[in-house]
């Protein structure tokens, strides 16, 4: 890992939505300056290559309107979504999922997080790196789950 670094990416973001899978591209790609202001992207670099990362935000992102409720319950708490978290699939098994959830600890100390995924394979993942799943809820035609971290 001492070649990584971690760190916010504050200018040109299409760097980082270039990695994502496209689906993922077109819900936050074209919306970005409406988010922008709410939100911090952080990534992974290895020799200068963005190889992962993910979104923090302060308010509802893209395409959430079947979680708003919920979702801003949460904000109100002082909560801060985890969203569009990724690694470069020639990168995984090499735990920089948790090293990118360690470092924007360490890097917004005092926040706290949420989380969805629709992935329950990913469960140990999250409680391994200090997540507890809270609740599930059904998008469309399937569930995901709710995720915290304090």
């Amino acid at each position: 890992m001492d070649s990584l670094t971690f760190r916010q990416l504050t200018t040109e973001p299409q760097q980082f939505f270039d990695m994502l899978p496209s689906e993922w591209q077109k819900e936050i790609a074209p919306y970005w300056k409406d988010y922008e202001s709410v939100a911090k992207i952080y990534i992974i670099e290895e020799n200068d290559i963005i190889i992962g990362g993910g979104i923090m935000f302060s308010a509802c992102p893209p395409n959430f309107t079947y979680f708003e409720d919920e979702a801003n319950y949460w904000f109100s708490k002082g909560y801060l979504y985890l969203g569009f978290i990724w690694i470069a699939k020639h990168k995984r098994s090499n735990n920089l999922g948790s090293y990118w959830l360690t470092q924007l600890k360490k890097a917004e100390a005092h926040e706290k997080y949420f989380l969805l995924t629709e992935e329950n394979r990913l469960h140990q993942f999250y409680v391994k790196n200090g997540f507890t799943r809270i609740k599930s809820l059904k998008n469309e035609d399937h569930f995901e789950w709710l995720y915290l971290s304090e």
